[in-house]
C-alpha cells in the first residue's frame, strides 16, 4: 500500500513538472499550445498501471516493461485513440498468447506460458507506431481529430499509418496464436502453397488468415469507438467508419507479407535463436512497410 502511494504521489509530481515545462515552453516560442496536466497525468499514470500488471502476468519481461512504458506513454500522449487501439493489441494478444498453451508446446518446445515479451519484441511491434505518434504531435499537437483529407491531410495519414501498423502487429499475433490451435488442416507455405508441419515460418491456413483479418479489425473498432467518445463535430468530418474495415484488411494483408518474407528468409521447422532474432525483424519490416505511404505522402521542409 505504501508503495502504491509513493508512485501515484512521484506521478502527480511527474506530470505536474512536463505540464509547467510544456506553459515554459509555449510561452517562449508563442506557437505551441500547453498540453493539459490531465492529459500528462494520464499518460503516465494509466501507463505506469498496465505495464505493472503486464510484469506481474508475466507478459513482459523487466526489458520489456521499460519499453513498453515509453511506446505507450508517447502513443496516449498524442492521441487518446491511439492509445485504445494499442490496448485493444495488447490485451488481445497477451490473452491469445497464454490461450492453448498446451498444443502450442506440442509445435513449439520453446514456447512460454504468458509469452513473456522483450524490448526487443516491443520495439518491433510498436517501433513505427511510436515514430508515427511523434510525428503526428510536430504536425498538429496532443489531441484527437478525426481523419479528414480535406482539413488535415499530412495528420490523417500518419493516423491510417499507426493504425494499419497496429492492425498489422495484432493481425501477425492472432494469426500465430489462434491458427495452430483451431485449424484441423495443415498449413501451406505461402510461397509454394504446399503441406508443411504445423510451426513451419511461413506456413498459413485458412483459420489463422481469418483470425489476422479480425485482429485488424478489432483495432479499427477500437480506434473508431475512441473517435466517438473523444472527438467534438465528428459528424462534420468524413466518415470514421471505414477505418474498421482499413484495420481488418491492414491486419490481413500484414500477416500475409510477414508470412511472405518469412518463408524466404526464415524458412525452417525448428525456430532457433537466430530464427526469433529474424522473424522480430520481419515484424519490424513490415511495420515500417505499411508505415511507409506515410512517409511517402509527407512534403518535409527544411
Amino acid at each position: 500500500m505504501m508503495m502504491d502511494m509513493i508512485v501515484l504521489c512521484a506521478t502527480l509530481a511527474l506530470s505536474l513538472f512536463f505540464w509547467i515545462t510544456s506553459l515554459v515552453i509555449s510561452s517562449y516560442y508563442g506557437t505551441l499550445q500547453p498540453v493539459s496536466p490531465w492529459r500528462w497525468l494520464f499518460s503516465i499514470l494509466i501507463t505506469l498501471v498496465l505495464t505493472s500488471r503486464a510484469l506481474k502476468r508475466r507478459s513482459l519481461d523487466y526489458s520489456g516493461a521499460l519499453a513498453a512504458l515509453l511506446v505507450g506513454f508517447v502513443l496516449t500522449m498524442a492521441n487518446y485513440s491511439f492509445f485504445s487501439s494499442l490496448l485493444a493489441f495488447f490485451i488481445t494478444s497477451s490473452k491469445l498468447t497464454s490461450w492453448g498453451g498446451a498444443q502450442k508446446k506440442k509445435i513449439d518446445s520453446e514456447y512460454k506460458e504468458g509469452g513473456q515479451r522483450s524490448w526487443v519484441q516491443v520495439f518491433c511491434n510498436g517501433g513505427v507506431p511510436t515514430e508515427l505518434a511523434l510525428l503526428y504531435m510536430i504536425e498538429v499537437g496532443p489531441g484527437e481529430i478525426p481523419i479528414d483529407f480535406g482539413k488535415q491531410y499530412s495528420a490523417s495519414w500518419m493516423c491510417l499509418s499507426l493504425v494499419g501498423a497496429l492492425a498489422c502487429s495484432t493481425g501477425d499475433t492472432w494469426a500465430s496464436e489462434v491458427g495452430p490451435v483451431l485449424s484441423k488442416s495443415k498449413p501451406r507455405l505461402i510461397t509454394t502453397w504446399k503441406e508443411v508441419p504445423a510451426g513451419t515460418n511461413g506456413g498459413v491456413t485458412p483459420i489463422g488468415l481469418l483470425a489476422s483479418f479480425l485482429g485488424g479489425v478489432v483495432v479499427g473498432v477500437a480506434y473508431f469507438a475512441s473517435q466517438i467518445l473523444m472527438v467534438n463535430d465528428l459528424h462534420l468530418a468524413d466518415p470514421q467508419w471505414p477505418i474498421v474495415v482499413y484495420g481488418g484488411v491492414a491486419g490481413l494483408v500484414g500477416s500475409m507479407l510477414d508470412s511472405f518474407l518469412g518463408a524466404h528468409m526464415q524458412y525452417s521447422e525448428n525456430a532457433g535463436e537466430d530464427t526469433i532474432w529474424k522473424n522480430n525483424f520481419i515484424k519490424l519490416f513490415v511495420n515500417f512497410l505499411l508505415g511507409l505511404d506515410q512517409i511517402r505522402q509527407e512534403k518535409f521542409t527544411f
